[in-house]
């Protein structure tokens, strides 16, 4: 299976509701590295990294979010493999 990474802006209502600490439980339960944080305009950035399958379900779970979230719309760009996480981080 070919390795991936993905960069997404989540906006809508995603900041204030756990959409952070949800995200670095699932990208974990998924198996993936990066990380997740707060933007100054509102919306959530996330870069993740592993298996497609897996990142493809992780863009999918981005897609709605948090039950406590509001996602309007999901910025998506695919990006090469770099390798260069550990594991999965909130960055504040």
């Amino acid at each position: 299976m070919a390795l991936k990474r993905i960069h997404l802006v989540v906006r809508g209502r995603v900041q204030g509701v756990y959409f952070r600490a949800s995200a670095q439980r699932e990208a974990r339960q998924l198996g993936l590295t990066g990380w997740v944080k707060n933007r100054p305009d509102g919306a959530v950035e996330l870069v993740a990294e592993g298996e497609e399958d897996q990142v493809k379900d992780f863009l999918a779970w981005a897609q709605h979010g948090p039950s406590t979230a509001r996602v309007d719309k999901v910025e998506t760009r695919w990006r090469s493999y770099t390798g260069e996480f550990a594991k999965f981080r909130i960055h504040t």
